[in-house]
């Protein structure tokens, strides 16, 4: 057996094959164009077989002074077609000289292309080429002479090959040909009731003239050339150049669509393109095609629209008489397949995240083609990572994204190769891809299209359409695939980068904000922050929830002026500078007034507003300053709501202390609902109405969870309070409901946060206090007491390192300090033991030499208690220590449990 046995069958991969099937595809096509429909097909051609970005074409004639005219473009971008709308034909630019010279021309396209205008910095025009950008330019080759130009486009900076190069070469001289044949429709074998056209008419007379158009759309004027006129049937002397006489020749079924096309281009500021039919005076109807773009005044309002017409009837007749039914429903066919790509390319440019692209590719694409599946895949490393599906199981995406990229997976290999494939059956496949065989029968389809997804020359990734039968893939559902997957491929990068930036911005957002509130014996607290819009979910507004000494919580929300980067990176610096200076224990408008200091060290342009309180659950007072912030929301455990009238003080970097303070009384159960003026306040609701709404949307949820109804979220006894908002479950979901109620559903222009806090009195039972006298004999008092009290609250395991705490603390103000002297000793989750002085002086932590007698006290203190510090009230000072209630004895008490505790006072 011979090794010829083995030798694959024939295979579209050979040069020679390729340029068979080439040359057999424009035969086949015939005579079956022409006009604007074989331009079309050939700048499609063209453009696939360069892996262009598109493709124009000029036709040149005498009337047009020796110069080069755009009749067709398909792909590129409307403002780059407007640069060569018209092109001097003794001129350096690339179509002038295949036109000029009968002969290939290949040119990098520079920032400013030669023999073309400058562009009107004064009107924001500028002109810049991605890097590598270049033009093909070939002659349509007439008999004798070239009719005109095709041009393709590309990002390659390599010139084509020569396999290429001829590939154009024929491609020019078989539409040039054709454009020179008598024109007219295809002869009566092919339409049948269609008559020949007299010899010797050659393109200029067959191809339709281009009208063009002017709409002032505030005058409503219009101005047509005669083509125009001629396409609507309209004599130049009687046309009054009014809007209503143009949409009156609208046809009355096509008027609705043709009026939502045009509204839709005014507000998106997107090119009008459509096609509609027209009613002339002397009673036949037409088929017309326009295209226009808007434009707009200097302060970016529309101002008018103006574009081009073709009278298109012909081909609309044409196609109406070939075969008759067959043809229309192949018509309608196309037209439905057509307003599906409008559509995904409308989709396309509104997606934000990866899953819109899937979602829009998957919406359109599927039913344009009959497709039954679709994949869409980023490479990672040496795998693929499918993002997105449909019409495939979990179980099957999960093994294709296991599977090495090159282990034989065409998905892998049409991006590596950067050229898509179709493969029509599943025998094909297996006969390409044996490693992947069992593929097809897993996937369930028995026809794919395998598409590279090339965005700005860079492979980011593939899509794969595939179908449940095997199928045939014509010319022109090749190339539409190959054109889209274009699109879905910068979609795709768009919103992969967009994603990116997204996920960047909450892990900042998180790292700069508490990740959970924590529980506290004082507060039970909720939060939410809702970044504006949905660029990117990072802002100035901020909250924290912070414990303080003896049972106290500070609570402090801030808004930066601004939204971004930079004012989040700004909160994050005043939120910490928050939590330092309130583990000082200063008061709120001390607090404020070093804030303001930082504020203004910023610079002029940074400003920001803040609200801090602190809650005492021994006292049931709050303290609160405020800097230019809207004020916190009281409801008492009756339902009613108020705000603290109190004059907001400036915001930080442009106030004067001292800041203002207020103090309230709150009843035990008391809601405290801070929130910034993105919550309350938008351009069309000022911040008087939007509390307004904050305190009836309060109200309503107080109502609804009567005195008396036990917590939904847990078992909680009935009480004479608001129990239905006890615990933090409850007050997740206020914060749910408030946001729900007071945002719109859109988004919003700023940034919106709410912090909700319940506060919870500490229990009379749980505190003791005495006076001590300013006699050495305090200490010993001071430990009977603390002695006696802890075994009240059957907290024996703690008494002999309270006592010794209590001893030290006394024992400091009796010999450094002043009276009077208050012992006090708190019980919650932890046991506060503290002693008052009259002084202001600061105890610190000293280094002892061997030879002192004294300072070592505060580092006995600080080694057995689990958190020590002074705060400042209004008569002098208090010292403060804290153990947890479940804590061990410290090992310097356990190891001589068996001493008695000395106090050098009793001395």
């Amino acid at each position: 057996m011979g090794d010829d046995q083995h030798a694959p069958g024939p295979r579209f991969t050979g040069a020679g094959r390729i340029w068979e099937e080439r040359q057999r595809l424009l035969s086949e096509v015939g005579d079956d164009l022409w006009g604007i429909e074989l331009l079309r097909f050939a700048i499609q051609q063209a453009v696939a077989d360069l892996a262009g970005l598109g493709g124009m074409v000029h036709l040149g004639r005498p009337g047009l002074g020796g110069g080069l005219r755009l009749v067709v473009t398909s792909g590129l971008p409307p403002a780059f077609a407007q640069e060569w709308e018209r092109i001097d034909g003794s001129g350096p630019l690339a179509p002038a000289r295949a036109f000029r010279d009968s002969a290939f021309v290949w040119a990098p396209l520079a920032n400013l292309v030669p023999g073309m205008r400058e562009p009107d910095a004064t009107a924001g025009e500028s002109r810049a080429w991605p890097a590598g950008t270049a033009m093909a330019a070939v002659p349509l080759l007439g008999p004798g002479r070239p009719v005109g130009t095709l041009s393709v486009v590309t990002l390659s900076s390599q010139e084509p090959s020569a396999g290429q190069r001829a590939f154009l070469d024929m491609l020019g001289r078989w539409a040039g040909e054709r454009l020179s044949k008598p024109s007219g429709p295809p002869p009566a074998s092919s339409l049948p009731g269609s008559q020949e056209q007299p010899p010797g008419s050659h393109l200029p007379q067959e191809l339709p003239a281009v009208g063009s158009w002017d709409w002032d759309i505030r005058t409503g004027d219009v101005v047509w050339n005669d083509a125009t006129l001629t396409a609507f049937g309209i004599a130049p002397d009687t046309f009054d150049s009014r809007i209503e006489t143009w949409l009156g020749a609208v046809h009355p079924d096509d008027l609705p669509w043709v009026l939502a096309d045009i509204d839709e281009a005014i507000r998106l500021g997107r090119m009008y393109s459509t096609e509609y039919r027209v009613c002339r005076p002397d009673g036949t109807t037409g088929w017309v095609r326009v295209r226009g773009r808007l434009v707009v005044d200097e302060n970016g309002e529309p101002a008018r629209m103006a574009g081009t017409l073709w009278d298109v009837t012909r081909t609309h007749e044409a196609l109406g008489t070939v075969t008759g039914p067959q043809a229309h429903n192949a018509e309608r066919a196309a037209t439905e397949r057509a307003s599906r790509i409008s559509q995904l390319t409308r989709a396309l440019a509104e997606a934000v995240t990866v899953q819109d692209v899937v979602d829009a590719t998957a919406d359109h694409i599927l039913p344009s083609f009959g497709a039954a599946g679709l994949m869409l895949a980023f490479r990672e490393g040496d795998h693929l990572r499918p993002v997105g599906f449909t019409g495939y199981s979990a179980e099957f995406i999960e093994r294709i994204s296991r599977i090495p990229a090159g282990s034989g997976l065409p998905i892998a290999e049409v991006l590596r190769q950067r050229s898509p494939q179709f493969i029509t059956s599943v025998e094909e496949y297996i006969e390409r891809y044996p490693k992947t065989a069992g593929l097809p029968a897993e996937g369930g389809k028995k026809a794919w299209a395998f598409l590279p997804l090339i965005a700005s020359g860079r492979p980011v990734g593939s899509c794969v359409v595939s179908f449940a039968e095997p199928r045939l893939f014509t010319g022109e559902e090749r190339n539409l695939l190959t054109a889209l997957s274009g699109l879905v491929a910068q979609a795709m990068e768009r919103a992969r980068l967009y994603d990116r930036e997204h996920t960047r911005a909450k892990e900042l957002q998180r790292g700069l904000l508490p990740r959970e509130l924590p529980p506290l014996p004082a507060v039970t607290a909720a939060a939410r922050y809702l970044p504006a819009g949905t660029e990117m979910e990072v802002g100035g507004d901020w909250y924290d929830v912070i414990p303080l000494s003896a049972d106290r919580v500070a609570i402090v929300i801030g808004d930066v002026m601004g939204h971004g980067v930079s004012e989040a990176v700004t909160m994050g610096r005043l939120r910490t500078a928050v939590r330092t200076l309130a583990d000082l224990e200063l008061p709120p408008d001390d607090l404020l007034t070093h804030l303001n200091d930082l504020v203004s060290d910023l610079g002029d342009d940074f400003y920001a507003t803040c609200l801090y309180l602190v809650y005492d659950p021994t006292t049931r007072g709050c303290v609160l300053t405020r800097a230019g912030h809207p004020p916190p929301a009281v409801v008492h455990p009756d339902g009613s709501v108020h705000f603290p009238d109190a004059d907001p003080n400036s915001p930080l970097g442009a106030a004067t202390p001292p800041f203002d303070t207020v103090e309230l009384d709150l009843p035990d159960g008391s809601l405290l609902v801070l929130y910034t003026d993105g919550l309350v306040e938008s351009s069309t609701l000022d911040i008087d109405q939007g509390m307004a709404h904050l305190a009836k949307a309060l109200t309503s949820a107080v109502r609804e969870a009567l005195p008396g109804t036990a917590c939904p979220h847990r078992d909680h006894a009935a009480a004479p309070a608001v129990t239905g908002l006890r615990c933090a479950a409850c007050l997740e979901a206020l914060c749910d409901r408030l946001t729900t109620t007071l945002l719109p559903t859109d988004g919003t222009n700023d940034d919106a946060a709410l912090l909700i806090a319940r506060t919870h009195a500490l229990p009379g039972d749980d505190m003791a206090s005495w006076p001590l006298p300013e006699h050495p004999k305090a200490a010993r008092q001071a430990r009977e007491h603390v002695r006696a009290q802890l075994s009240a609250w059957n907290l024996d395991a703690l008494s002999t390192t309270t006592e010794l705490l209590a001893s030290e603390l006394v024992g400091n103000v009796v010999r450094h300090a002043k009276g009077p002297i208050q012992l006090r000793l708190l019980r919650s989750d932890v046991l506060t033991c503290e002693v008052s002085d009259g002084s202001l002086t600061t105890p610190r932590i000293r280094r002892a030499a061997e030879t002192d007698e004294g300072g070592r006290g505060l580092q006995l203190v600080s080694a057995i208690s689990h958190r020590w510090g002074t705060r400042y009230t209004a008569t002098g000072k208090c010292i403060w220590t804290e153990q947890p209630l479940k804590a061990t004895a410290p090992a310097l008490l356990t190891e001589h449990s068996d001493l008695d505790l000395y106090d050098p006072l009793d001395d």
